[in-house]
């Protein structure tokens, strides 16, 4: 079997698939939409756009090194993956105009777009695309998601200057949803060849925006790239962005965002409070509803050690959390309860409801049989002297505050039949070395990856070896050899048909090991105000201001 794509003209080509996106959104109840210009105002020509995020200020601008969503969201403006990925799910071109494998899938030849160059003015070539792969498998680099991403590549080799030629180590039915990731985006050698430290300033790239200056615990400098030339999947006109610049500002407190926003300081904020989005509509802003791609929210539960390596006292905390309630009434309608593991923008999540039923006489029952019988006067339960504790350290920098309210609620829940779950807020740093040490029970952890190959990221037993970063993905530390064949049957499987059986044969597994709570979609919600032309790609849906217009 060939798979390829053909790009067409750079205008034709975003045209196109922007209006297949647009179908899909119909389709699709979690894609985002454009916001509306047409309460917005009349656009204006250029100015600088303020965006204010809420989520954790990056160490390093390099999405290569480490490699979180904060990463993601401030890379998209400035640099590009090979591919792109429409939201109904297709791979779609962008850097790489053309790709082909070969029948046994270890062979994908990527040939690029021809005169593109970074923002230094060296080439965009396939010793660049070389080059980057190595940068992502070299230890040094720290990489935690894109090492993951591109762990069965064993070599690129630069055919000619727009020939890149992959040389696996396994078929890889995830390499092209891999390579349109933020985490995975093309650099410029000569920028990752000054040394961490300099390109984690300002990473040099292809994009529609050039940093230009990072005041840390304040804002980068974004300006614009006057020869920008390769608009991706969402862009509806080619050359260069309509805005001047971007001032990209960090303001932890969500309320001091939003009053930001509703007083004309900022255009655009992320993380917005549920009753903010609920308001939204009355004040004249637009709502941005991108749920990110892979997993969903989740509790995980770690299975390697007690009290949670007892599967029937998995299943009783999960019968006794009761999360429902709280995601009706915290979230006010934002965020829809979910039974998959993986989010509903991902064609092939399944479902299984009747494993997350709510019945705290059940669940008092496995305790009952998994031998947790003392209780104390406080209700806790206690086995050979050992109380029932979960350690459950919380990000502060993830985890915004009507999740951590749930969270709270759902430890009201389980104390109700004897748990003692203790809530640990943490910043991220923290939270990382709480991880490292094994000390924790139960933890929330997002992870955002293009397509269900995440299952594989989070839930294969290789996944409880650390990252060169150090980082695991494997929270639950499932190690199940059936599990483990699944998913590696599903990413050697280049039919998307016997993929997606695959991937639902091994979401139910991963459900029925009760280590994992879903939630809801990883929230990503957008609020904007005069300002019209922002949308999300349909990569890791993260936005993109190339057709963002101020407006008066």
């Amino acid at each position: 079997m060939i798979l390829s794509s053909k790009r067409l003209s750079p205008r034709g080509s975003a045209i196109g698939l922007a209006a297949l996106a647009g179908v899909a959104a119909l389709a699709l109840s979690a894609c985002a939409a454009p916001a509306d210009s047409s309460e917005a105002g009349s656009p204006v020509a250029g100015g600088t756009l303020v965006y204010a995020t809420g989520d954790a200020e990056p160490t390093c601008l390099d999405p290569h090194v480490g490699g979180n969503y904060p990463q993601a969201l401030i890379s998209t403006q400035y640099l590009e993956p090979l591919v792109g990925r429409d939201a109904s799910g297709k791979i779609t071109p962008w850097l790489a105009s053309e790709w082909t494998t070969s029948e046994d899938g270890l062979t994908w030849d990527f040939t690029l777009q021809d005169g593109v160059t970074f923002t230094d003015g060296t080439p965009l070539d396939a010793a660049a695309v070389k080059a980057n792969i190595e940068h992502l498998q070299d230890p040094e680099t720290q990489s935690s998601t894109g090492y993951l991403a591109v762990a069965k590549v064993a070599s690129v080799e630069a055919v000619d200057d727009l020939h890149a030629r992959f040389t696996l180590s396994a078929p890889d039915s995830a390499l092209l949803e891999s390579l349109s990731q933020q985490w995975t985006a093309i650099q410029s050698p000569a920028g990752i060849e000054r040394g961490m430290e300099e390109n984690c300033q300002a990473p040099i790239g292809t994009g529609p925006f050039v940093v230009e200056k990072w005041t840390p615990q304040q804002s980068v400098t974004l300006v614009r790239n006057d020869d920008y030339r390769t608009p991706g999947p969402e862009a509806d006109h080619d050359g260069a962005a309509h805005l001047d610049g971007i001032e990209w500002r960090f303001i932890p407190d969500a309320a001091t965002r939003y009053a930001a926003l509703a007083s004309g300081e900022v255009q655009v904020i992320d993380n917005p409070l549920p009753s903010d989005i609920v308001a939204a509509a009355d004040a004249g802003i637009e709502h941005i509803d991108a749920p990110r791609p892979g997993s969903v929210n989740r509790i995980e539960l770690n299975s390697a050690q007690a009290p949670f390596d007892d599967a029937r006292v998995r299943e009783a905390f999960i019968r006794a959390a009761d999360p429902d309630p709280g995601i009706e009434s915290l979230y006010r309608g934002t965020a829809q309860r979910s039974t998959s593991p993986l989010a509903s923008t991902e064609p092939a999540a399944a479902s299984n409801e009747e494993l997350f039923t709510t019945d705290a006489a059940a669940a008092e029952k496995l305790l009952d049989e998994a031998g947790w019988t003392e209780k104390g006067a406080d209700g806790v339960r206690s086995k050979d002297g050992a109380p029932l504790t979960v350690r459950f350290p919380v990000s502060t920098n993830q985890s915004v505050a009507a999740e951590q309210s749930l969270f709270e609620q759902i430890q009201a829940n389980t104390a109700a039949v004897g748990f003692d779950v203790q809530l640990e807020p943490v910043d991220l740093s923290s939270w990382y070395a709480a991880l490292g040490a094994n000390e924790y029970e139960a933890v929330s952890a997002p992870y955002t990856k293009v397509g269900p190959d995440v299952l594989r990221i989070l839930y294969h037993s290789d996944g409880i070896v650390p990252a060169p970063s150090g980082y695991f993905a494997n929270h639950a530390q499932l190690a199940d050899p059936e599990l483990d064949a699944l998913l590696d049957e599903a990413s050697a499987t280049l039919d998307e048909d016997a993929r997606a059986e695959l991937y639902a044969d091994a979401q139910q597994r991963i459900l029925e090991s009760f280590t994992v709570l879903p939630l809801y979609d990883q929230q990503n919600h957008f609020l904007t105000k005069q300002v019209a032309g922002v949308t999300t790609l349909g990569t890791v849906a993260t936005p993109t201001f190339i057709n963002a217009q101020l407006t008066e």
